[in-house]
């Protein structure tokens, strides 16, 4: 399904996702309030808009009611949360994405800013030099839904209870799904008959509760005793 996109900042990030986007056969609108920085030509196939995003106008000019999905990935937090809050009340977006600059800022991006996902750099940088370094951990990438779920890594170690055996046999705990295998180079989409392999990156969608589960199950261990942690 192609989607119209409008992301508030072109810089270095909002470009990059602007491509990224395009490459995938989206559609973009970039809107930027500086004029030094609106620059067709670095994203030459994206819509570009020289408007400050925090002023309802420029949104209505944008025609924001008639986008899929808001980005705002401005280096500053409270415009972030401005055109969010104006994106969702306003305009209805269904799906509105920010980026948190400051990580003691992102316990502001939640649904009361119109917030549907929030993605804080620091964390996601820490997440991923964990993800680096860690074997046999779970590892948490990104929290959705404002922490109704969570994207969770776990790299499987040569000695897990499961490893060579299928998916189905897995007994993975509720609220819990399996949405890809890093194996090498290659990314896979798991069916319920492959097998998981040692050395395996198996990345979930779960509910924070169960995040402690999901670890068990995968790495071995006595099982969690009701009530407890």
């Amino acid at each position: 399904m192609t989607m119209r996109i409008a992301i508030a900042g072109a810089g270095n990030v909002g470009r990059s996702i602007a491509q990224e986007l395009l490459d995938k056969g989206h559609q973009v609108l970039l809107i930027e309030r500086s004029p030094a920085a609106v620059r067709p030509e670095r994203v030459p196939d994206a819509e570009w808009m020289l408007a400050d995003a925090c002023e309802l106008s420029s949104l209505t000019d944008a025609e924001l009611d008639s986008c899929d999905v808001v980005v705002a990935a401005t280096g500053d937090d409270k415009a972030n949360l401005v055109v969010s809050l104006l994106a969702k009340t306003e305009f209805a977006v269904n799906r509105v994405v920010a980026r948190v600059n400051r990580a003691e800022n992102e316990w502001l991006f939640n649904e009361q800013w119109g917030v549907d996902v929030s993605v804080s750099k620091p964390r996601l940088m820490a997440a991923l030099v964990e993800e680096a370094v860690s074997v046999g951990d779970l590892v948490r990438l990104m929290t959705f839904r404002q922490g109704q779920a969570n994207l969770v890594e776990i790299t499987l170690p040569s000695d897990g209870p499961h490893v060579g055996k299928p998916v189905r046999e897995v007994p993975l705990p509720r609220d819990t799904a399996l949405v890809g295998i890093v194996r090498g180079r290659r990314v896979l989409v798991p069916s319920l008959d492959d097998p998981i392999e040692a050395g395996d990156e198996l990345v979930f969608v779960c509910v924070p509760e169960v995040e402690t589960e999901v670890r068990r199950v995968i790495l071995g261990g006595a099982p969690t005793p009701p009530g407890g942690d």
